[in-house]
């Protein structure tokens, strides 16, 4: 059986020495291109890939890689476990001014992210969790080591009877989200980029954080390890489990939502296709 409690460190340390690198690159003028489907790729994209695809075999041998800017490599074996990695979660928070972007690496088990960590170089705050041992955070600036940092535990919160925070993407506020928020007690509403929207309820501050524009495996996973191993819970809009390993399906996820504490019965929504979106 993975040590968690060991990979959960070694990610950090790998997120730490990525992120570190991102910040640098930010710092001064960087190439830009667009990808096929007309997302932004940056020079941090790919360099921050290199460093997580160079660390990861020797930190997590024999298991595989699935990675946003590798994502042609081929599809681990059903049912096996692997290590999901998007190297610079929000794009468009990197290039403007919020520093809202994550460095996202979690380990997939049967389907179901278990441990994972989540790295805002820009915000100086990581944050790790795994199944069984909770989850936490830290201050960690660009170039610090995490395994010096001075991390605690954080816990989703159980939500009030009104007055519900609601975080949802700052690209992607859509109709169906707007619909689906407009049934729930909700008083305030914070827009926020990247899998930080999982880390708010996390750490106890927001209760809820619908998504109905398809994402991928890897803008997820890390953020909902952390928020699962703080005591939350990411489904369906149905109600049913949110499952990862969908390579025949290119690794894209449906609509999901995203509870703090003791979640109610979801309301049940009709999706339909759209294209993917990032942040």
């Amino acid at each position: 059986m993975t040590d968690h409690t060991a990979l959960l460190a070694l990610f950090a340390a790998i997120a730490a020495r990525a992120g570190h690198r991102i910040v640098e690159i930010r710092a001064r003028p960087h190439d830009v291109t667009a990808k096929s489907d007309g997302s932004p790729l940056t020079e941090a994209d790919l360099a921050a890939e290199a460093i997580i695809a160079e660390a990861l075999p020797a930190a997590a041998p024999g298991i595989a890689v699935v990675s946003e800017e590798d994502a042609a490599r081929p599809a681990p074996p059903e049912g096996a476990a692997f290590i999901l990695v998007d190297p610079l979660d929000g794009t468009r928070e990197f290039l403007g001014p919020s520093g809202e972007f994550t460095v996202n690496i979690a380990l997939i088990e049967a389907g179901r992210p278990v441990c994972g960590v989540v790295y805002a170089p820009a915000l100086s705050r990581i944050w790790r969790g795994a199944r069984g041992t909770g989850a936490a955070m830290a201050s960690l600036p660009p170039g610090a080591d995490p395994s010096q940092a001075a991390w605690r535990q954080i816990h989703a919160r159980p939500r009030p009877a009104a007055d519900w925070t609601a975080v949802a993407s700052r690209s992607h506020l859509d109709a169906e989200t707007q619909a689906f928020l407009a049934g729930l007690p909700v008083g305030e509403h914070r827009a926020i980029g990247s899998s930080l929207k999982f880390c708010l309820l996390a750490e106890g501050v927001a209760d809820v954080y619908p998504r109905f524009g398809p994402t991928m495996e890897w803008d997820t996973a890390a953020g909902q390890a952390v928020l699962e191993a703080a005591g939350g819970r990411v489904e369906t809009p149905a109600g049913g489990p949110f499952t990862y390993g969908k390579s025949s399906q290119g690794f894209r996820n449906g609509a999901f939502v995203a509870w703090g504490a003791t979640a109610p019965t979801s309301p049940v929504v009709s999706v339909q296709p759209a294209e993917v979106q990032h942040g």
